[in-house]
């Protein structure tokens, strides 16, 4: 079911589903929770499920000014300490998953484990596998047509606001997000980072993703692009359940998770 949450930032719509631990689902960029549609059911019967829809996204209106990955982790801090109350697991797909890593960041104290799926931690022209794809996403070009038919059918703000936030998103994607190395070491949840091995982001800023994450693990999906929880669900899911049930990694030859020596 649906309702909206008055929070500081925008009033925000998100649905619940299931029983048991929190689990929050942010979705990506122009996208609305339709698009987790294949994850629900399967994750709403181990966890209690909350999924917000961002502001200038699904339901939920835009705000003055232009958008920016930090404003909406703030939304994300203040849904789980009014919403959730209190500490979740993340799972972030694309822009949700920039969220998360910037909420795990920010707010250990409300981050269990997260999930980031096709996820970066610098600016498109750094890390997309094609940076000119940005030149192309113009409001009313045909790589944006199905995301535009989302924000048509349900935005407050009405169809016609479409061109200011697809403008909105596409110059945050060129200069966000910009995290560091040194950020990224600060995430003290446990980490998934999952992607298809043909995604929009490039494996090498993928692996320096996973590398820099010091709890991390790193799952490439074969024959899968940027929507591989569409295009693999049940292994997205099983993935996302293993790793939200694994108390700690235990491999027969470690070498990355090799205990330290002792001084």
């Amino acid at each position: 079911m649906g309702d909206y949450a008055d929070l500081p930032g925008v009033r925000t719509w998100y649905e619940t589903e299931g029983t048991g631990d929190p689990l929050v689902l942010l979705h990506g960029g122009f996208c609305t929770n339709d698009t987790w549609g294949a994850q629900r059911a399967d994750l709403a019967a181990a966890y209690r499920l909350f999924l917000p829809e961002r502001r200038a996204h699904g339901h939920t209106p835009d705000v003055d000014g232009p958008l920016t990955y930090r404003d909406m982790a703030d939304d994300t801090v203040d849904f789980l300490e009014t919403v959730v109350r209190g500490a979740a697991h993340l799972v972030g797909w694309s822009d949700g998953g920039v969220v998360a890593l910037l909420v795990a960041v920010a707010r250990p104290d409300l981050v269990r484990k997260v999930v980031l799926i096709g996820a970066n931690f610098r600016p498109g022209p750094e890390c997309f596998a094609d940076p000119a794809m940005l030149d192309a996403m113009t409001p009313d070009s045909a790589d944006l047509a199905f995301f535009r038919e989302l924000y048509e059918a349900v935005a407050p703000d009405g169809a016609d606001h479409w061109p200011v936030v697809a403008a909105k998103l596409t110059d945050m994607w060129r200069t966000q997000p910009a995290l560091t190395a040194e950020d990224l070491g600060r995430v003290r949840a446990p980490a998934l980072v999952l992607v298809g091995d043909d995604d929009l982001m490039t494996l090498e800023h993928t692996t320096a993703l996973y590398r820099a994450i010091p709890d991390s693990r790193l799952a490439v999906v074969p024959g899968a692009s940027h929507l591989v929880p569409l295009e693999k669900p049940a292994l997205v899911n099983r993935l996302i359940l293993d790793h939200l049930a694994q108390d700690a990694v235990e491999t027969m030859m470690p070498v990355r998770r090799a205990p330290s020596p002792g001084p």
